[in-house]
């Protein structure tokens, strides 16, 4: 019960954080659910409901499904295109950081050599949803937005292997470099085969069902959603990297969905259509749980009352791995300069990195040095994420805002419709059918009033339902106006090229529209044929 209590306050409060972004766009959403993070531990009845941190939970019931829906956004034949800097950003940068960042914190802050490596270690993953909170309202640029988010994809293992080895470190006394370059390849190379070859039998599992009469297609959508938890948890059990697993297995499904689409587009729709809900509350939830932690972390009085040497190392380690990556960027990469530091700042740090830190819970690790990890390591995830965003503002270009876009699709939606209804009034149609698909084709302009809603909600209630044949004409006319209204957009779409992608969204909205009108009343027909 405690869990689904605790569960049940994180999906609100990221829900309420997705409304809210919509009042205030000008503020990241990331930030939003942060600060309501923040908002549940300063209030007790909800603080004191909200389980304790586990980081395996974490990762493997959030972080998992979010980078398979990642990679899942990502072509497979890019991935092939961009191996070598993958290699390059994925494990060179990696291990550059991490020598640089533990000399450099064990030099400066006067921390033990396996402590500091242990620090650099977690500081060595970036996260591409924490990326996308520094870039809001702002165009990033493709190159360097590849680099980054290929990185991100494939470095969170890198980063887990070499918390391993410095863990080892720290309690052993000693490295033993063999068996972390052994087990280095066994979790990578693992996990990518594992990823790979399961994620290509549960493919072809689906292919099969899908082409014969016991497919479902509920079924088929519950199992793609559970792919992300049960590969991950599978490759654990095998002691392979669930990460890279996940990831491989996501860039499996997007070939998939690119040669699927038609065979069951109501399938393809529909796991596209929850695959963006889940992202959108797995991300929120990702930043209400930071917000959360980094209260309840800066909170305990047993870490207040040290000294500030974990600030100075959380501020050393940004500096060092930003200054890292801007150099590895200028020589390696072959940036210029701005794209030099837009790839610097753009190695954000989120919910990988807070999810590594509390991983030395379960090791045999002092308690004033976990503390100092914890807080170090937070207010390396903060300055990673303010400062970028206060730079990107000078240096990148504006995108179009969504209340920009809404004041111009707001006219094109008002001619569209208008255009529609004329088709409708041209028709020969009973007054009744006019009359209801004029309102429904006027509420797409978003202007109905709650109470013209509730008075044709008591007009559906009093009368009758249409006969066959009013649903047949219903659904004519609606097809007739729907027609006008692709054709007057398919006009637009070629001189309004800023707004493109959001005339095409409006574009998709009336092609689901006409889905609902045609399908419900073909159900309705074939229930009812006398009824014509």
């Amino acid at each position: 019960m405690s869990q689904m209590i605790s569960t049940f306050i994180l999906v609100l409060t990221a829900v309420i954080s997705i409304f809210l972004s919509q009042a205030f766009p000008r503020i990241s959403v990331s930030y939003i659910s942060m600060v309501g993070g923040a908002i549940i531990y300063l209030i007790p009845v909800l603080g004191h409901h909200v389980a304790a941190f586990n980081s395996d939970i974490f990762i493997g019931m959030i972080v998992a499904p979010l980078l398979f829906f990642e990679g899942q956004a990502t072509r497979l034949n890019a991935v092939g295109q961009e191996l070598r800097h993958i290699i390059q950003t994925a494990v060179i940068l990696v291990v550059l950081c991490l020598i640089l960042a533990g000399f450099g914190v064990w030099a400066a802050a006067g921390v033990s050599l396996p402590l500091a490596f242990i620090l650099a270690a977690i500081s060595t993953p970036t996260d591409a949803t924490a990326m996308e909170s520094v870039t809001n309202g702002l165009r990033s640029p493709q190159k360097e937005g590849v680099f980054l988010k290929m990185e991100s994809l494939f470095n969170d293992a890198s980063g887990i292997i070499l918390l391993n080895m410095a863990a080892l470190w720290y309690v052993n006394g000693y490295i033993n470099y063999q068996e972390t370059i052994v087990d280095f390849l066994i979790s990578a190379v693992g996990g990518a085969l594992f990823g790979f070859v399961a994620a290509w039998v549960m493919t072809l599992f689906r292919q099969i069902l899908m082409r014969t009469s016991y497919n479902s297609l509920n079924a088929q959508i519950l199992l793609y959603v559970v792919t992300p938890f049960v590969l991950y948890y599978a490759s654990e059990a095998i002691r392979v990297s669930g990460i890279i697993a996940v990831v491989c297995a996501g860039l499996v499904s997007n070939a998939e969905a690119q040669r699927s689409r038609l065979l069951n587009p109501r399938q393809i729709h529909l796991g596209f259509d929850l695959e963006n809900m889940i992202t959108e509350i797995f991300n929120s939830i990702v930043f209400v749980v930071l917000g959360f932690m980094f209260l309840k972390i800066i909170a305990d009085e047993r870490i207040t009352t040290n000294s500030l040497n974990w600030l100075g190392i959380g501020v050393l380690l940004y500096l060092i791995n930003v200054m890292v990556r801007y150099v590895f960027g200028r020589l390696r990469l072959h940036f210029s300069n701005r794209s030099g530091w837009i790839f610097a700042l753009g190695g954000v740090h989120g919910a990988v990195t807070l999810a590594l830190a509390y991983t030395l819970a379960d090791m045999p690790v002092r308690h004033g040095d976990f503390n100092l990890v914890l807080m170090a390591e937070s207010t390396l995830i903060i300055l990673s994420l303010l400062v970028p965003t206060v730079v990107f503002r000078f240096i990148l270009p504006k995108d179009v805002t969504n209340r920009d876009a809404a004041t111009e699709l707001a006219e094109v939606r008002t001619t569209m419709v208008r255009q529609a209804i004329e088709a409708v009034q041209k028709m020969y149609l009973p007054e009744n059918v006019k009359t209801s698909v004029i309102f429904d084709l006027r509420a797409q302009k978003q202007k109905t009033r709650v109470r013209d809603f509730t008075k044709a909600w008591m007009d559906v209630v009093r009368h009758p339902d249409f006969t066959g044949a009013e649903k047949e004409l219903e659904m004519r006319a609606f097809i007739n106006a729907f027609a006008q209204e692709r054709q007057y957009l398919d006009m637009i779409s070629q001189s309004e090229v800023k707004y493109q992608d959001y005339i095409f969204q409006l574009y998709n909205e009336i092609l689901l529209a006409e889905s609902l009108v045609i399908g419900p009343a073909i159900d309705r027909h074939e229930e009812d044929p006398n009824d014509i």
